[in-house]
């Protein structure tokens, strides 16, 4: 008989199909296990599959007895106490790198229709305003890319992409980040120089309470009126009051963000904004990108089952 798998956070079915194949899976749709399946249905589950922003406690783990092993599908990991699961010895396993690509072209095009305000000539050529030839201040010229300082926060494995993207458009790339890395950008002490120097800040750092609305009203106020942010990393890195009131004051000039303080994000002062490109955390949600992170998920249960290391282990405390 196959091996049982708790799916903890509601996922697509689609997502779930390959896993499927290969184990007997105890769907919890997001609702608390012991809501879903009684106690004997939980007393030999050995590993679970959850996304890496679900919070996943210790009173979670413990309807678990014999639980072993938290893979994430993804490369977050957020929502996953750390310390109760190394208090359980319990291993807890991610996908690195497997949707970056995916993940700094989404923020490319979010920096780019911020700074070109896309949707706002969108609208423009959808109302007829072009046609009407009626004035909007909103079509000003703007600057664009060309020359621009454009500073990565975090310089992981989708930090160095979206640098690399970013180059191409004849920009002035710096980054911030815990670790000065071997790379052909220019490193800040901190993200108040980081802020200081750019226009452009492009959010790609871990979440998690050491980065916990680390973009605050100092950090918008030092990108200046013509500096714009892009969050492609988790909601909770921007103080997202903070936000609101430097675009309501345009203390900042636009917005990109893929991610939000509360997902999914209802219409709301935010979304009023023209200045602000929004997408619903997309930013990893392609073909090759699911693919790749499904390959990551199946490569730490196959271990595990075998009785091995997982191969790619998120670090415990």
């Amino acid at each position: 008989m196959p091996d049982k798998v708790l799916v903890f956070s509601r996922f697509p079915k689609a997502q779930m199909v390959r896993f499927g194949e290969r184990y007997e899976l105890l769907n919890a749709a997001g609702r608390r296990p012991n809501e879903v399946f009684s106690a004997d249905e939980l007393a030999d589950i050995r590993a679970m599959i959850t996304a890496g922003g679900t919070p996943l406690g210790a009173d979670a783990m413990d309807m678990l007895p014999k639980l072993g092993a938290i893979v994430c599908y993804g490369t977050g990991y957020d929502g996953v106490d750390l310390a109760a699961a190394a208090k359980r010895n319990i291993a807890v396993g991610n996908s690195p790198g497997a949707n970056a690509s995916s993940v700094a072209d989404i923020a490319v095009t979010l920096m780019l229709a911020a700074v070109r305000r896309l949707t706002v000539a969108d609208q423009y050529v959808r109302n007829g305003d072009w046609a009407g030839a009626k004035p909007s201040p909103m079509m000003r010229p703007q600057n664009g890319m060309r020359g621009r300082k454009v500073g990565v926060y975090g310089m992981g494995e989708i930090g160095r992409k979206i640098a690399a993207r970013v180059a191409a458009f004849e920009t002035e790339v710096g980054y911030f980040s815990r670790t000065k890395r071997e790379v052909p950008y220019r490193y800040f002490e901190s993200l108040e120089a980081l802020a200081d120097w750019c226009s452009v800040l492009m959010i790609a750092v871990r979440a998690g309470e050491d980065t916990r609305h680390a973009v605050s009203a100092d950090i918008l106020k030092r990108l200046g009126e013509d500096g714009y942010v892009v969050n492609i990393s988790r909601g909770s890195v921007i103080d997202q009051p903070a936000l609101v009131a430097a675009l309501t004051e345009k203390v900042i000039a636009g917005a990109g963000l893929d991610v939000y303080a509360r997902e999914p994000h209802a219409p709301d002062t935010l979304t009023a904004f023209p200045n602000v490109v929004l997408t619903p955390h997309t930013g990893g949600h392609t073909l090759e990108s699911h693919v790749a992170m499904q390959d990551c998920v199946l490569a730490n249960l196959d271990a595990y089952f075998a009785g091995k290391a997982l191969p790619y282990p998120v670090k415990l405390p």
